[in-house]
């Protein structure tokens, strides 16, 4: 009995080392691609079907806006700058599209820390935690929202959302390193293979 008790003490503190490490590495991965990435959110006024198409509404014009401002750009920094010198002109182009719309909501811009949920983009998924994000408030905000990457790009492939292709690709592989960028397409479904392999601290080009 007391060998079991042992036995079991043993493979319970294993188990908790184990899962302990794991959900360090889990922090610490979230918290590289906090350090690199910029989050696109947008919250809808309510969760009525015309304010979640107006969200949507307000996405894509704010995006086709956004998208052409980051237009070569190569970094966060670089990304905030562009995004702080235009929040008046991101406010005006959100409440142009409300007006538009038929609706008279206020719209607010910002830089903000906000806490995310786990997000897939296609085959990439996003941890979830806090990260930087340009943040746009329809009304209340208190409908349900909407949210993508904005640096590296992971939502403005032309008009179309959560594609991410060609020089955006290009992107990621010169932000991430090989392990994070795997850890974005990794799933328990399939087997990554990667054409060539550097060490996990190097950059893909």
């Amino acid at each position: 009995m007391i060998h079991n008790r042992r036995y079991w003490m043993t493979v319970g503190a294993l188990a908790a080392v184990v899962l302990g490490a794991l959900w360090s590495q889990k922090c610490h991965l979230q918290e590289s691609y906090a350090r690199e990435v910029v989050r696109f959110h947008v919250l809808a006024n309510s969760d009525s079907e015309a304010d979640q198409e107006l969200k949507l509404s307000v996405r894509n014009q704010v995006g086709a806006y956004v998208g052409k401002l980051l237009d070569g750009v190569e970094s966060k920094e670089e990304t905030l700058q562009v995004m702080k010198e235009h929040l008046p002109e991101i406010e005006q182009v959100a409440e142009a599209e409300v007006a538009r719309q038929g609706k008279d909501y206020p719209v607010t811009a910002k830089i903000e820390q906000v806490e995310f949920p786990v997000k897939v983009y296609g085959q990439y998924h996003m941890p979830a935690g806090k990260y930087t994000s340009l943040q746009v408030k329809i009304g209340e905000a208190k409908g349900k929202n909407w949210w993508c990457v904005m640096y590296p790009n992971m939502c403005f492939a032309g008009n179309t959302y959560e594609v991410v292709e060609g020089k955006e690709k290009k992107q990621m592989y010169q932000v991430f390193t090989v392990y994070e960028y795997k850890k974005l397409i990794e799933s328990p479904d399939k087997e990554i293979h990667f054409k060539y392999f550097t060490k996990p601290e190097d950059k893909l080009y």
